[in-house]
């Protein structure tokens, strides 16, 4: 007797990976086009990375979240760890370091399946689509305000003509925590406690140490230093004599938006200075996006200049990623089914000619197969290739 499991349940997929039926794979697919054609016409490259890596390279520069997030294997040639990319981001500054060796700036992107250990949030999928760029090379301003400009465009696509997004700096943080003096195990402690927004914990641990009150107001403030534009003015007090650092990120912060407001009017903008997400690898602007209906954000970005280190190459950088499979959720409708010509089973070449030159002018023709029912409704199809008068014609198929 089979001690297998019952063939009933030989269908079921892992939790948390799905499968996309025509329907709803032809609406991802749309999409997936037309944001790489998008990104092409701004003057990014499109790259195809490869699903698997070893994890010498897919796991450097950003930080352990990802290795977490990361399925790992022996390579059977090598004896070496590989990774199933859970991010393509890595990959690309491999490619920037050691592919092109271009000296200006070098514009990059992709889109492709990812794999995570675990869901990132509720209802997540643990196989996204990942779309997004790779801005290499400059250093200044006007490289984030490209990206954050592409990143608005990627949602329009979708229809999202009124994005929420979110902007944050974490030289904010660095220079906040430097100029209290913070020892590197504080600096640790108050990071995780920012992250959390744990407000409370954050007093009672203030408490604790050996701070002016000063700086014991100004750090526990930072947790509330979040909302609209207003908040960079009530910052710019706060940080005033204390760090030069500080106010020099809340000027970049100010000088994007300003850019960002002019070019897309629609936008609402959501500050966060005490965000430290991407931390670890993050050297300056983060941002997010969101949308009503989708708890998680849909597009995460922002300034990594120093993961090219690691591949012996330190180039400033900044891009963005977006999940497509989540983004696709906003788009009403997919494309129009695409009706087609049924063609029954022959022999004859000069059908077959016919149906290859209405294939050239982009029609669907499904072939017939000998001895198998012609059943419209699952063969899609509202015409037919007949032969009249010694000429195939197309006629509508009632």
């Amino acid at each position: 007797m089979s001690t297998g499991p019952a063939n009933v349940d030989r269908w079921l997929l892992p939790d948390g990976v799905e499968e996309m039926l025509p329907a709803e794979a032809a609406k991802i697919e749309a999409l997936r086009r037309r944001l790489i054609d998008t990104y092409r016409s701004w003057g990014y490259d499109q790259v195809i990375p490869p699903l698997i890596e070893y994890t010498d390279s897919l796991l450097i520069g950003l930080g352990h979240d990802l290795d977490l997030l990361t399925f790992k294997m022996t390579d059977q040639l090598s004896g070496r760890t590989l990774g199933i990319r859970a991010d393509i981001t890595p990959q690309t500054a491999r490619m920037d370091a050691h592919s092109f060796r271009r000296q200006g700036p070098n514009r990059l992107c992709y889109a492709g399946h990812v794999l995570h250990t675990k869901p990132k949030g509720p209802l997540a999928t643990r196989s996204p689509i990942q779309a997004g760029v790779e801005l290499f090379g400059e250093a200044g301003l006007d490289a984030d305000i490209e990206v954050v400009s592409l990143m608005l465009e990627t949602l329009q696509l979708a229809g999202l003509e009124t994005a929420n997004i979110d902007l944050g700096h974490v030289g904010i943080y660095r220079a906040v925590a430097e100029a209290a003096g913070l020892s590197a195990a504080e600096q640790e402690t108050f990071f995780e406690l920012l992250q959390h927004k744990a407000i409370s914990e954050l007093e009672q641990w203030l408490e604790s140490l050996s701070l002016s009150a000063e700086f014991v107001d100004l750090l526990q403030q930072m947790p509330r230093l979040a909302g609209d534009k207003s908040v960079l003015d009530k910052a710019r007090q706060w940080f005033n004599g204390v760090s030069e650092d500080a106010l020099a990120a809340l000027d970049e912060l100010e000088a994007i938006a300003a850019v960002i407001e002019q070019r897309y009017p629609g936008t609402q903008m959501y500050f966060d200075l005490s965000e430290v997400r991407g931390y670890n690898y993050h050297t300056g602007l983060i941002f997010a996006a969101y949308a009503d209906g989708i708890g998680q954000a849909i597009a995460n970005g922002g300034r990594y200049d120093h993961i090219g280190e690691v591949f012996g190459r330190a180039r400033p950088a900044t891009g963005f990623a977006v999940d497509v499979t989540k983004l696709a959720q906003l788009i009403s409708d997919g494309p129009a089914a695409m009706r087609g010509i049924y063609a029954a089973a022959s022999d004859d070449p000069a059908q077959w000619q016919a149906v290859r030159d209405l294939r050239a002018q982009g029609e669907r023709v499904v072939c017939g197969l000998a001895d198998q029912p012609a059943i419209q409704e699952e063969l899609a199809c509202d015409r037919q290739l007949q032969l009249i008068n010694g000429d195939y014609q197309v006629v509508e198929w009632r």
